[in-house]
């Protein structure tokens, strides 16, 4: 059989360590490792999967409670008999030199702790998701103190996208790394345009005669002038779409941009108006 020292494969010399250590350890070796960045390695791709396993052991409570008794049989049994045997000829070796005068114990250094991640989130509007902005965002800190952060959306992000700041997160400890600011991206909707995956939406109103001959009209789009064709017999709440005028996907192509229509009446007919509907109606007995 063998046993996988879970420990060792997320970086850990021992099981006396808590479970934020663990999640630092694995968020560390997860990186370092992920196909993203590992394309085409095998070897990596297995010792992505093995810390996987390790983590989701080990961040269980009932899970790693049994791992840990399996753990203490195979591997830390093993470590304390190398253990003592090293103090042992450690204080031989001390007792020969200075003829077993008493030494002050060197204490082993603290190992480096890698500070946490830190999770916020922006909303910003569509046509700022658009073209790109630059965001400030103010956060407080652990001793309450308030910081602010210039925070780059770059131009065509999605809806739900996270943007990392690199070294922005909690303080490490003991030498160790920041952790990093993932900054979550809202896209809100606005009172013209809706998005929708990369489908933009937006309201049409068209006139009566608008609709029944059909007719030409422009939408500006962020500064875009886009021409839609109403076609004749057009009813209320009809979907004209306009191909690749949405929003962008990331890959260089954008979504469509697709009107819904209205039809509005004035407020007031005059007689003339009245008189046409009433022809239109004794017309279409």
């Amino acid at each position: 059989m063998i046993f996988k020292d879970y420990y060792k494969i997320l970086g850990l010399e021992t099981n006396k360590v808590s479970l934020d250590e663990i999640k630092v350890a694995y968020r560390e070796k997860a990186k370092k490792f992920h196909p993203d960045i590992n394309v085409g390695n095998s070897e990596a791709e297995i010792i992505f999967k093995d810390v996987n396993e390790a983590y989701r052991t080990l961040s269980d409570p009932i899970q790693r409670r049994k791992y840990d008794f399996k753990w203490n049989k195979y591997i830390g049994s093993r470590k304390k008999k190398e253990t003592r045997q090293k103090k042992s000829f450690k204080e031989m070796f001390w007792d020969i030199l200075f003829g077993g005068v008493s030494r002050q114990k060197t204490e082993s250094k603290p190992l480096p702790q890698y500070g946490e991640d830190i999770d916020t989130q922006i909303n910003i509007s569509i046509k700022e998701a658009f073209f790109g902005v630059n965001k400030k965002i103010k956060l407080r800190t652990v001793d309450g103190k308030e910081t602010s952060f210039s925070v780059k959306v770059p131009a065509g992000v999605q809806n739900n996208d996270k943007l990392r700041i690199v070294g922005q997160g909690k303080h490490g400890k003991n030498g160790g790394k920041n952790g990093d600011l993932l900054v979550k991206v809202n896209i809100i909707d606005d009172n013209r345009f809706r998005l929708i995956g990369t489908d933009i939406y937006t309201e049409l109103s068209i006139t009566v005669w608008e609709a029944a001959l059909g007719t030409k009209r422009k939408i500006d789009l962020f500064g875009e002038e886009i021409n839609i064709i109403i076609p004749k017999c057009c009813n209320s709440g009809e979907k004209l779409t306009v191909k690749e005028k949405g929003y962008k996907d990331g890959k260089g192509k954008r979504g469509n941009l697709n009107i819904i229509t209205k039809i509005v009446f004035p407020k007031e007919l005059s007689k003339e108006q009245e008189g046409i509907y009433l022809k239109l109606k004794e017309i279409n007995k």
